[in-house]
């Protein structure tokens, strides 16, 4: 009788030790996930923080594309007003397009703006618009980094919590998975080239 006790009292204190393992393994990976999510949130801040400087130098030069400025404006104003933007958003993969695609459209507002210089040859020499076009080709790799870092994470937490036995003690606690960047739909569509 004593020797039964004591195997139930043990394999109770081994059930909760795994328990606790787990769940204290769950807590690490979505921590890791989240401050990978902090590290996107801020190449992004800084990019959005960037764009106003180069609306400002590229109006100087090309004051009538109206056009290109109110989009980036209007872009920009989405980020800030409908996606809220905290680690909550990785949760919803709904929520995580959302985000995704208004940095889409703030990135191809970017691009046109970019691609205005084209027209300018003075804009191309301004000190100003080079420099500020530089730190924006430095974001958009760092963007690109954080991004792939941030989906790695995503990954390995999304993987733990799946496999079992710990997928049963993460539906218990609640853990859900985290959404992915995806490439963009254009992005699967080649190129057409003409000559």
């Amino acid at each position: 009788m004593k020797k039964t006790l004591l195997i139930v009292i043990g394999a109770i204190l081994l059930l909760i030790a795994m328990y606790g393992c787990t769940y204290n393994g769950f807590v690490k990976d979505r921590e890791n996930v989240d401050s990978q999510w902090a590290n996107v949130e801020t190449m992004y801040q800084k990019r959005a923080d960037l764009v106003p400087n180069l609306v400002a130098t590229v109006k100087g030069f090309a004051a009538h594309e109206e056009k290109v400025f109110t989009e980036i404006a209007e872009s920009r104003s989405k980020l800030g007003g409908s996606v809220n933007l905290d680690s909550s958003i990785t949760d919803d993969p709904e929520k995580f397009a959302q985000f995704q695609k208004a940095q889409s459209e703030l990135s191809a507002g970017i691009g046109r703006l970019l691609a205005l210089s084209e027209n300018y040859p003075s804009l191309k020499s301004n000190e100003n618009f080079l420099d500020l076009q530089s730190q924006l080709e430095g974001l958009e790799n760092r963007i690109s980094t954080e991004r792939k870092r941030y989906n790695d994470a995503a990954r390995d937490y999304n993987t733990s919590i799946q496999k079992f036995p710990g997928s049963i003690i993460a539906n218990m606690s609640g853990f859900k998975k985290k959404a992915y960047f995806q490439a963009e739909e254009k992005a699967y569509k080649a190129p057409s080239v003409q000559f």
